[in-house]
């Protein structure tokens, strides 16, 4: 039996510890190891509650900062108990809840700030857990994204940590643009003065543009054995230099990456998506989830801000109940650039979108919270246009009577390493409009199981997302069996985690 261990800042096997994705493929992929027979164990921070139900199995003691750390490993209770997989949580009080989805924080000044704090705790007490073996004899560390790379740091000039050596680590890009770049020196959030027992390389460590500053990121490529991204596509994307917004690839790091592509040590296999044991909504309810989704809100304090907002909402989606649309079009996403930059920068197209829709009795409901100035955006749009709907919360229930009754899906993403949403809409039938990058266009085939759009400047990709967007509903509208047969073929479709699995077993973990 193979021993794994991953590593991440969101993991939804346990409860209120997700903001995206990555929470999804902490989740799915050590179930389908322990389904080859294998075991894995899952540890992420407790952001000072997620430990609360939990049963203490060690305390680990590390050195930060000169003083004497004490933080402490929980064993949590699973959403869903499966064999041969156990949940951990690493507590300790300065490793805090942030404001995006109770883990993130955004310090608008100082990037990375205090998560660059809480991480490295969070990632020295691992590494101290792995030391004494309070997982057992592990075969493969599998880290995820910036926040657990400093594993590599330790491993790398920790004399502490140098039985880390023996272990075959994997690091997994999920989103190449958030890079965790601190100081090196002369900053409380900094690597010397967290780390001041441990000589700083700095031309092993530093940021490609920022030369006085550590890259996370970077950390995370340079020292894996094994660099994955989560598509085929997003790998060759993340190989060129980036020059937004036309195209978006490797963010600085494109040198980095394609060194490791050279050495043989990066890997592009496609994220799976769940097909068994699925929450599945019943049909016609999407409008009373709203208003449910919407009610709930308006009782928390921390919407109180947007009450007159929500309450319009609420006015607009009852008009709906017992008059239904002929035609939905969807999206749910954080509000980001990443997600949504074409909308913001040019709002006069998604305008035009809500004009077009109007001839086939159709509506546009956006799910979703994030950015300021995006929810101010869609807030104001909401009150300017009668048929889009602007849901500013979360709500999984709703997010899934979406996914289920929606007629097109939209995903208009900058850039999309892999993306979970698309997967999730066709999972229910639903085709989808995406533009032609990373992990979309490996799963979303132009007008076999969806509508894609693409351009080599901005204005062309808005010209050709209008254009696809025409061809979807004259589609629907038209040709009835085409988008029968579109609709079914999105259907079939399955991106199973044990394919994607079983390419991990050959390529990343090499056992």
């Amino acid at each position: 039996m193979n021993n794994f261990l991953f590593v991440a800042a969101e993991n939804d096997a346990i409860p209120n510890c997700k903001a995206g994705g990555m929470g999804d493929v902490v989740r799915d992929v050590p179930r389908q190891i322990a389904e080859k027979g294998d075991s894995a164990h899952v540890v992420v921070p407790s952001y000072g509650r997620l430990h609360q139900n939990g049963r203490l199995t060690t305390t680990l003691h590390v050195d930060l900062r000169g003083i004497r750390y004490a933080a402490e490993l929980y064993e949590v209770p699973p959403k869903k108990e499966f064999q041969n997989i156990h949940h951990y949580v690493i507590h300790h009080p300065e490793i805090e809840a942030g404001g995006i989805a109770h883990i993130y924080h955004d310090d608008p000044e100082e990037p990375f700030f205090t998560d660059f704090i809480k991480y490295a705790i969070f990632c020295t007490a691992v590494a101290e857990a792995i030391r004494v073996n309070a997982f057992g004899q592990l075969n493969v560390v599998h880290l995820h994204d910036w926040h657990s790379s400093l594993l590599l740091f330790h491993r790398a000039y920790s004399r502490d940590y140098s039985s880390l050596q023996n272990i075959r680590f994997v690091y997994s890009i999920h989103n190449l643009a958030i890079q965790g770049i601190r100081p090196f020196e002369d900053n409380y959030s900094s690597l010397q003065h967290w780390f001041p027992e441990i000589s700083i390389d700095y031309e092993g460590l530093k940021d490609p543009r920022y030369q006085d500053c550590i890259n996370l990121m970077a950390v995370g490529i340079r020292f894996a054995d094994a660099v994955h991204t989560v598509s085929p596509s997003y790998r060759e994307d993340v190989m060129k230099p980036s020059s937004p917004p036309e195209f978006i690839g490797g963010e600085g790091l494109e040198r980095d990456l394609q060194k490791a592509n050279k050495e043989g040590r990066l890997f592009g296999i496609l994220n799976g998506c769940n097909y068994k044991n699925i929450n599945i909504e019943s049909k016609g309810q999407i409008y009373r989830n709203t208003v449910k989704a919407i009610f709930k809100w308006l009782q928390e304090e921390s919407k109180k801000y947007k009450a007159d907002f929500l309450a319009h909402t609420g006015e607009k989606i009852m008009q709906y109940v017992g008059n239904r649309p002929k035609f939905i079009a969807s999206s749910v996403a954080r509000l980001t650039e990443q997600k949504f930059y074409f909308f913001k920068r040019s709002p006069e197209a998604f305008e035009e979108i809500l004009q077009r829709l109007k001839p086939v009795d159709g509506i546009f409901i956006l799910l979703g919270t994030g950015a300021p100035e995006y929810e101010k955006l869609f807030r104001e749009l909401s009150y300017k246009h009668q048929n889009f709907i602007f849901t500013n919360g979360q709500s999984e229930s709703l997010i899934d009577s979406m996914y289920l009754e929606s007629d097109l899906y939209f995903m208009p993403s900058l850039f999309e390493p892999c993306g979970i949403s698309q997967m999730l809409a066709m999972r229910n039938g639903t085709p989808c409009l995406v533009h032609h990058t990373g992990g979309l266009k490996d799963t979303v085939e132009h007008m076999k199981t969806g509508f894609s759009f693409d351009g080599k400047t901005f204005d062309e990709k808005i010209t050709d997302m209008l254009a696809a967007f025409d061809l979807a509903l004259d589609v629907y509208q038209n040709d009835p069996t085409t988008w029968k047969k579109i609709k079914a073929n999105a259907k079939r479709k399955r991106f199973t985690w044990k394919k994607s699995v079983d390419r991990y077993y050959e390529n990343l973990y090499q056992l």
